[in-house]
């Protein structure tokens, strides 16, 4: 009697599956990426634009709230104040920004207010945030 040998079947690892693993984890990272904040304003409502774009080179924010509350970074500041701090955290970077988040409901000379503190400070890159439109 012939006893039948077996061959043992090398082992495959499958391409297609860790591909598709590989993928899912591209898109993860992508997504991930995408939705991270890039500036540190405190949450106002902020005027609406068809043209709304972010900044990403600016790096200081500027808050000003409805009732005259204003923040630098997240961290409050008063108007007396402003130009110095900003002055001081520019002092190394001549090509820094601000990011300037006012609350719609804000008065048009409150907002003047700080955009002047903000050019005693010496820095003419401001950017006004503003939220995109929704289209109906």
């Amino acid at each position: 009697m012939k006893i039948p040998l077996y061959h043992q079947k090398r082992v495959r690892v499958e391409m297609i599956p860790l591909i598709d693993i590989v993928f899912l984890l591209l898109v993860f990272f992508i997504y991930a990426m995408l939705s991270m904040a890039v500036h540190h304003g405190l949450p106002v409502l902020l005027p609406s634009s068809e043209s709304a774009s972010v900044e990403k080179r600016l790096t200081l924010s500027v808050t000003l709230q409805p009732g005259g509350a204003l923040f630098l970074d997240e961290e409050p500041a008063t108007l007396e104040g402003l130009a110095p701090a900003l002055a001081e955290k520019t002092r190394n970077d001549p090509d820094a920004g601000v990011l300037l988040f006012a609350d719609r409901t804000v008065p048009y000379q409150d907002l003047f207010e700080v955009l002047d503190r903000i050019r005693e400070a010496g820095i003419t890159r401001v950017s006004l945030q503003a939220e995109a439109e929704k289209a109906l």
